[in-house]
């Protein structure tokens, strides 16, 4: 009974979305109910905790703090609880305060909350991919899914500390399956009359306390018989605590468009996408058509949005390479100058939050336009492509097809770019067809596929390759930022663009499908082939204060992978080849099922 959300509703905030799932209520008068929101804060000692920096007093970093939480209750003052059915939230503690929300709550007082940490078992049990693309439970928004393995991460705590030789280790603590599923209840005067939001802290130093990762371990894996994780369990249940009720449910900021509006025209281009991918959101104000993608293919091809009509984006992004350059560590622009980063792969792009390596903008739309204007690239202004584009007459015909009367502007032109590319779709790999059962895994595939998803901690008898951290999932990639250990003094990267030093030598986690045909590889392009990125994995890690947790926690000496353990997981890498995408006609065709806007 209670707390229904009317179909899916989320909190926009400044430093997350977090979604809520649907559920059912009894009857209750729309004048007595009240939306209610969730917060959590992350303190430490009284204070907000500061991801990047120490910790605890044991030399100790925290980098990560995310959590699921379900099944959220209300203790009415009768001493009986009012529950919710299929609700759920997904916090980040690196993204400061996060809220949730409720609606359809009875306004009254209420006596104490419950929720669980975790993921119920309908939850756990449903299609991951079913989710829509802000759900909590969408594997995109809260990077807590194990993959094809199935079922959820409930928390995940990561971080760095300095070892007694003063280097710098890992520790990444998850907490999965329904041992380590955990029920808190808090007491305490909840007046939700006039609804609200309930204020959780979330204390740190419970967790942490006293905890040495190099004495304590570095991982845990919530296996059976992983005494570490009920440790960790039994302190995080105890972490919480109820501070009150917020007069505020916090408001979801309205979305405004920068720039001419430009709801598109024409007839509804058909994107066929497979169920197993995550939901996906198109941008409201720019749902693909088949003529805007069509313009947008046109002008991907077009040398005139060069200075000197030689280059056009797919110069630098062939669709046989998986539209990245072909064998280029750095691709040359129109003038025969090399840029600063090798051309990143496109695909998929339509689930991607931030663009470029170091993630510097938000919207596809403007990341397009960027190559443009880059004296290193095609060094042209908007001003003479739109002067060069209005001058032919049937392109600029083609504009006000799609867009309506204004002709050829470089907004436009922005668009029509975004609406091709977020049709560019990989999905058909080999190792897709394997899932669906249509071709089999030779004995070397499925040995490769084993070492991408087991951990290595040998103090477990785990000895894999540990990709999946950063590239598990239908998309192969946590969309996310991360600092592999190329450099020991790395460049600054993600930190140019948010200022923390915690970012330093951070870059974009690319997916790596069709990774066989994407090479050379980094952000700097330095390695030609899929054997060097694996030997570099294996054992040329470089250790710095910034370096991701999932890679600090292996021994300092490496993997220790065989030569048949590195060719096997080539052998798998080279499964995720998707050659219907990198055939011409994979673009025109390209699949996912969306219908109307």
């Amino acid at each position: 009974m209670f707390i229904r959300n009317r179909g899916y509703r989320h909190v926009l905030l400044p430093c997350i979305v977090l979604m809520t799932g649907g559920g059912s209520v009894d009857r209750v008068d729309a004048k007595e109910a009240k939306d209610v929101g969730v917060e959590v804060r992350f303190e430490q000692q009284g204070k907000p905790v500061e991801f990047g920096g120490r910790a605890g007093g044991q030399g100790v970093e925290i980098t990560r703090l995310d959590f699921l939480m379900s099944g959220l209750a209300l203790k009415r003052t009768d001493g009986t609880w009012l529950e919710s059915s299929g609700w759920y939230a997904c916090f980040r503690g690196s993204e400061g305060r996060c809220h949730a929300l409720l609606e359809g709550v009875p306004a009254q007082a209420y006596t104490g909350v419950r929720f669980v940490v975790g993921v119920d078992e309908a939850g756990e049990k449903a299609d991951v991919n079913r989710w829509p693309a802000t759900h909590a439970l969408n594997p995109v928004v809260n990077g807590l899914h194990w993959g094809w393995q199935g079922g959820f991460i409930y928390a995940a705590l990561e971080g760095h500390y300095t070892k007694s030789d003063g280097a710098v280790g890992g520790f990444s603590y998850h907490l999965a399956g329904e041992k380590q599923r955990m029920t808190v209840e808090l007491e305490g005067a909840l007046d939700l009359t006039r609804g609200g939001t309930v204020e959780l802290v979330f204390d740190v130093e419970k967790v942490l306390g006293g905890v040495r990762p190099a004495e304590f371990g570095e991982a845990t894996h919530s296996r059976e018989g992983d005494a570490k994780a009920g440790v960790l369990r039994g302190r995080m249940e105890k972490a919480f605590s109820l501070a009150g009720v917020a007069a505020e449910v916090w408001q979801e900021p309205a979305v405004a468009g920068v720039g001419e509006p430009a709801r598109p025209k024409g007839t509804s281009y058909l994107m066929h996408i497979s169920s197993r991918m995550p939901k996906v959101s198109l941008p409201a104000d720019n749902v693909p058509t088949r003529e805007g993608v069509e313009l947008g293919r046109r002008l991907f091809t077009d040398t005139r949005l060069s200075r000197t009509g030689m280059q056009s984006c797919a110069s630098c992004h062939q669709q046989g390479a998986g539209f990245a350059d072909a064998g280029k560590k750095f691709s040359l622009g129109v003038d025969g100058l090399p840029g600063k980063r090798n051309a990143m792969a496109l695909s998929n792009l339509a689930w991607q939050p931030e663009f470029f390596w170091d993630g510097r903008v938000k919207r596809l739309r403007d990341q397009v336009l960027v190559p443009v204007q880059d004296p290193l690239e095609m060094h042209e202004t908007l001003e003479r492509v739109v002067e060069k584009l209005s001058a032919d007459q049937t392109e600029a015909a083609r504009f006000e097809r799609v867009f309506g009367p204004g002709g050829v502007t470089g907004a436009r032109v922005g668009l029509a770019l975004e609406q091709f590319l977020l049709t560019l779709v990989s999905q058909d790999s080999r190792f897709d067809q394997a899932l669906l059962g249509r071709v089999k895994l030779t004995p070397v595939e499925q040995r490769g596929l084993e070492l991408f998803i087991t951990e290595h901690d040998p103090a477990r008898n785990l000895r894999g390759a540990d990709c999946f951290h950063c590239h598990g999932g239908a998309l192969f990639s946590s969309q996310g930022f991360a600092n592999n250990g190329l450099d020991a003094s790395p460049e600054a990267g993600r930190q140019a663009v948010t200022g923390q030093e915690a970012d330093r030598g951070k870059f974009r986690v690319p997916s790596l499908r069709n990774v066989a045909v994407t090479g050379p590889y980094m952000h700097d392009g330095r390695f030609s082939t899929l054997e060097d990125v694996i030997d570099h994995y294996d054992h040329g890690v470089q250790r710095t204060a910034t370096l991701d947790p999932n890679l600090s926690k292996h021994p300092v000496a490496g993997l220790g992978l065989t030569a048949a353990d590195k060719a096997a997981l080539a052998a798998f890498l080279r499964t995720l080849t998707d050659d219907a995408f990198l055939k011409p006609a994979a673009a025109a065709a390209s699949t996912l099922s969306l219908s109307k806007p």
